[in-house]
């Protein structure tokens, strides 16, 4: 089957499924009560695609069982969502970008940065996406270069649900300097053994895997130093020595677990070694772009979230005799947090179709700028319209059970990961402008 009369099949499955789960007491309109937190669909709709609306349409049906609640709850108690994770697995929507042959949904960037928005956009918040954020990106570069075993063992069983994943690139000394990490993993009679550290590994605490990237030749050794590290698909085994986790407190995203994740002679075996020894870091490439558009829609979500409680809540506080959104002095801050909501909207899904063109016709940097470019783009606008809604709800603002402030706590996120706003500046300077390059 091709994969257009796939895509058609599914739309009409997901539809048929969604039409027939929800009730008018619910769900009264598909694409009107969107949002578990908002009466109306707020971010203007024209111009998506038919995959990308079914695809919002049936993650937002599944949102809906997770009120804010239940996210405000696992923030205080910074308790695993599992459950959320499971829904998403039992429809199968880990695997949405996975190819078809892996029994994933073969579907685009596009169609997975519209799932990450939908979901933030519910009242999940970054804590909702970055639940499944690795299932849906650091499986890219294993699902490319991956091995027959390794494909056949791993990814069905990252799609249902059964194992969970994290990425292991961030080391504590080297930050941004992906080239220089350090942790090395020195080969042995049977496999590697892994020695150093990684910091700000997400669900670490969760996973049964790990996507990790480590040096396997010394920096000082090798050519050129986009050389000498490799890519692993390695086990995560608690019981096995050389492996600790320590929990890092944190802002925001709380549900969440982060972490610093130590090895020290950790044993991996040869066979979880993907794609060709040192060459780990083209690997990763493949996957970077995409992890930007799929930030840049979980950004763009958290704004139009907290845009909407502000503008409910400018609607419903009366002050003064009058509802206070009838004061330009709050209104025009919204409007215009809007329209850059809406710019950076347009941004990041161009971004996504240059991203998901596959015919060579568009050249590499392009699509380099253009993810960087929404990423930056949303990432700020999210900010701007979570910043403002607090503010729009005065002293409640700072109440929890306004969820604005959750959302104000995560929306630094997307500023900071996973690369961040002054590195993205230095890269259109350089790439774009053609100037001088300054680290």
């Amino acid at each position: 089957m091709s994969r257009p009369q796939w895509q058609g099949l599914l739309r009409a499955q997901w539809i048929s499924s969604f039409r027939m789960a929800r009730t008018p007491s619910r769900v009264p309109s598909a694409r009107v009560a969107f949002s578990t937190s908002a009466c109306r669909e707020l971010m203007e709709m024209t111009g998506f695609t038919e995959e990308q609306l079914t695809v919002r349409e049936a993650i937002s049906h599944i949102c809906s069982k997770f009120p804010n609640t239940f996210w405000q709850e696992r923030d205080q108690q910074e308790k695993d969502p599992k459950e959320f994770h499971a829904a998403l697995a039992k429809d199968g929507w880990l695997g949405i970008a996975l190819p078809e042959s892996l029994g994933g949904a073969g579907l685009g960037v596009s169609e997975a940065t519209m799932m990450m928005q939908t979901i933030t956009q519910s009242g999940a918040g970054m804590a909702g996406a970055q639940a499944i954020h690795a299932n849906v990106y650091a499986t890219q570069p294993l699902a490319k270069f991956g091995t027959k075993e390794q494909l056949e063992t791993t990814i069905p069983n990252i799609i249902n649900g059964t194992c969970r994943i994290c990425f292991g690139v961030t080391e504590p000394n080297t930050g941004l300097e992906t080239l220089k990490l350090k942790t090395l993993a020195t080969k042995t009679t049977d496999g590697y053994s892994v020695t150093g550290q990684k910091i700000w590994i997400t669900c670490a605490q969760v996973a049964s895997k790990m996507i990790l990237l480590a040096r396997t030749t010394p920096l000082e050794e090798v050519m050129k130093s986009s050389e000498g590290l490799s890519m692993f698909c390695i086990d995560l085994n608690r019981d096995n020595p050389g492996l600790d986790m320590r929990k890092i407190k944190k802002m925001g995203g709380r549900a969440v677990d982060a972490n610093e994740v130590f090895f020290d002679n950790y044993q991996i075996p040869a066979n979880a070694l993907i794609g060709e020894e040192n060459q780990g870091f083209k690997i990763i490439l493949h996957g970077m772009n995409a992890e930007r558009c799929l930030l840049a829609g979980e950004a763009l979500g958290l704004g139009y979230a907290a845009l909407e409680k502000a503008s409910q809540y400018a609607k419903d506080r009366v002050v003064f005799g009058r509802p206070i959104g009838q004061n330009q002095g709050v209104a025009h801050p919204l409007a215009d947090a809007y329209m850059k909501l809406e710019a950076a909207k347009l941004a990041t899904y161009h971004a996504t179709r240059l991203y998901d063109t596959n015919d060579g016709s568009v050249p590499f940097q392009s699509i380099g700028v253009a993810c960087n470019s929404a990423k930056y783009l949303a990432a700020e606008a999210a900010f701007t319209a979570c910043e403002r809604a607090v503010l729009a709800h005065g002293g409640m603002g700072y109440a929890m059970e306004y969820d604005v402030e959750r959302y104000f706590r995560e929306c630094l996120v997307p500023r900071i990961a996973p690369v961040s706003r002054e590195m993205i500046l230095n890269y259109v300077s350089e790439k774009v402008l053609e100037l001088p390059r300054s680290y």
